[in-house]
């Protein structure tokens, strides 16, 4: 499999050609850069999000055909990465504002109790997940890595990184279902 970079067109990827990929790179990371800058006007995640897009292209490069121009490509998934992460704060201050106005509008004296019972329910939940499956989600959730760092660390495809997260989330989803709104803020902003 070779790198045909005539034109800017490629059709499949492959990591034995690493000096064609680093070309791609030097060519287009600050126009890339200055894209994602325009989008999410903050310097150091516009360049997060554009590493982000050669990551999952160096990850993927042995399965992934391009059918349109590099750039193209480049620049549409960027686009995409950028918009998923302002969905992703948009979420994240949604809830914070939520969270907070139910504190403030709360007068329950049962709040700590809630509160000890949730981390109590959570600590059995997440020793009855099976150990591949709890260790994914721990280093994910409380190490905050992200699942190509924590698919390097375990010598794992970042596919399985993923389906174990999604398997946690369900399992943990369902034995705190009683502590659902709470359990939102451990899990999705932590």
């Amino acid at each position: 499999m070779n790198v045909a970079l005539a034109d800017d067109h490629v059709t499949v990827l492959s990591r034995d050609r690493e000096s064609d990929f680093e070309k791609i790179f030097k060519k287009h990371f600050k126009g890339l850069h200055a894209y994602a800058c325009t989008i999410l006007k903050d310097d150091i995640m516009a360049e997060e999000m554009v590493q982000n897009v050669f990551c999952r292209l160096w990850e993927k490069t042995d399965h992934i055909e391009i059918r349109e121009s590099v750039s193209g490509y480049l620049y549409r998934s960027v686009y995409h990465e950028s918009l998923n992460y302002l969905k992703h704060l948009k979420v994240r201050d949604a809830y914070q504002t939520y969270a907070i106005n139910q504190m403030e509008h709360s007068n329950n004296t049962s709040h700590p109790l809630e509160l000890s019972e949730l981390e109590s329910r959570l600590e059995i939940a997440l020793r009855e997940l099976p150990e591949k499956c709890r260790t994914i989600f721990q280093m994910s959730r409380f190490e905050e890595l992200k699942y190509h760092e924590i698919a390097d660390r375990l010598q794992l495809p970042v596919k399985t990184i993923e389906n174990q997260m999604g398997k946690a989330l369900k399992l943990l989803r369902l034995k705190l279902v009683d502590f659902l709104p709470a359990s939102f803020l451990i899990f999705f902003l932590s």
